[in-house]
């Protein structure tokens, strides 16, 4: 299968990456910056996801958050942005006919938003808002809790939005001051799939292609998290008191970054495990126990690391045995493997998967960005397909006793409980 994508850098430093799709009638483009959460300092702790809000308040032209919107939801487009732990990313899908207005739209943000003053305090209270709306809502915070216990003195451990003190003290000066360190052109990475116009390449540089560099210092790298032989020393628990009728845990591990070739053995291991409603915990733990309402498996990928979780919400009255048997099964996967069918079945769920998915042009942009983003370079559909089917239950065994090591696991949990001392006893 011939590569579809193009990927050229524009004279300012901005890679562009242009993905055609004939059966399609949309266009999407999405801009990436590398920038995150764990590249904060304590004091500008949630900065990152205060930039990306204060990119929708209003530039020399569209002076405020109403120009904007009014502008996009003119045409019916779909727009948003999302911070991560270690990239920022902002899109508008349109009908192919509106992408020159998209493409004006989003450059003009990335590059001549005002930060206004008097929005920006205004736009203090609506993310602290955000913070209490996550910090009510346990399935929302169960992440938070549970990388901040995998990732101890790691800026991987920090919530994205920050907390209501660092919001409340940030100053207008520092967070322009980190925007320029990492909104420049040579670090961009803008994707545009769908219907493309003949002149898509002139319509690009002509919007990306024509911002100009911060000149600001150049960043500090972010510390990097090494799997240390202490991390070995666990299991250990983490909990959070809330007063709720279902309890929310997280059992998981450290993983593997971005580009390691281990991860199409761990993503089946997964997939096996926790990924869907044939999977191990969902019928041991759901279907045949009744313990819970929702479990899963989650694979986060960053530079340096990964995370391989599994969460669930389970009955207080049967929480013991939720644990027990989630561990379980774990302990089984580790200890045994998987059966050729099953594997086979992981293959075809996470191939057809990938086929849904891809017929979308935001997420077409998406697959492309974030490997060109992390890797510097891009792999195809087809590509990642073979991948899927060379992997062996011999390379799943191996991955399963290198990540699911008990001595590395964290739990996490979310109810009410006050002393993590009888979950420690629990997990040993």
């Amino acid at each position: 299968m011939a590569s579809p994508f193009k990927k050229t850098k524009l004279g300012n430093g901005i890679t562009l990456v242009t993905v055609p799709m004939k059966e399609t009638a949309s266009a999407t483009i999405l801009v990436f910056y590398p920038v995150g959460s764990r590249h904060e300092s304590p004091e500008l702790a949630g900065g990152s996801h205060f930039v990306e809000h204060l990119m929708f308040k209003g530039t020399r032209r569209r002076p405020d958050t109403t120009h904007i919107s009014r502008e996009l939801d003119a045409v019916g487009s779909e727009y948003n942005a999302f911070t991560s732990k270690d990239h920022t990313g902002y899109y508008v899908k349109v009908a192919s006919e509106h992408l020159p207005m998209a493409a004006d739209m989003l450059a003009d943000m990335l590059s001549e938003s005002l930060f206004d003053a008097t929005e920006m305090e205004r736009e203090k209270g609506v993310i602290i808002e955000e913070i209490r709306m996550y910090e009510d809502n346990p399935m929302m915070q169960l992440d938070d809790v549970f990388e901040e216990a995998l990732f101890p003195g790691s800026t991987l451990g920090r919530n994205i939005a920050g907390t209501v003190e660092t919001m409340t003290a940030m100053k207008r000066e520092d967070v322009i001051r980190y925007r320029d360190m990492f909104y420049r052109p040579g670090k961009a990475t803008v994707i545009v799939a769908g219907k493309l116009p003949s002149n898509v390449m002139t319509l690009v540089k002509k919007t990306f292609g024509a911002i100009k560099d911060t000149k600001a210092p150049k960043a500090k790298p972010f510390a990097k998290f090494v799997v240390t032989p202490a991390l070995g020393n666990g299991p250990e628990a983490k909990v959070k008191f809330k007063e709720t009728e279902q309890v929310h845990l997280a059992v998981g591990y450290p993983a593997y970054g971005y580009g390691d070739k281990r991860l199409p053995a761990l993503s089946m291991l997964a997939v096996i495990l926790g990924g869907n409603m044939s999977s191990r915990l969902f019928i041991q733990v759901r279907e045949r126990r009744g313990l819970c309402y929702y479990i899963r498996t989650s694979l986060a990928r960053f530079e340096d690391v990964g995370a391989f979780m599994v969460s669930a919400g389970l009955k207080k009255d049967k929480l013991d045995e939720g644990v027990k048997s989630i561990l379980e099964e774990i302990a089984k996967l580790r200890d045994r493997g998987v059966e050729a069918e099953e594997l086979a079945r992981a293959k075809e769920y996470l191939k057809g998967k990938t086929v849904l998915s891809l017929e979308e042009t935001s997420e077409v942009a998406d697959w492309y960005g974030r490997q060109q983003l992390f890797l510097g370079k891009m792999e195809t559909p087809a590509e990642k397909m073979r991948k899927i089917d060379a992997v062996t239950a011999a390379e799943v065994l191996k991955v399963a006793k290198d990540v699911l090591r008990h001595g590395r696991l964290r739990l996490a949990v979310i109810g009410p409980f006050k002393d993590a001392a009888r979950f420690d006893k629990l997990i040993k």
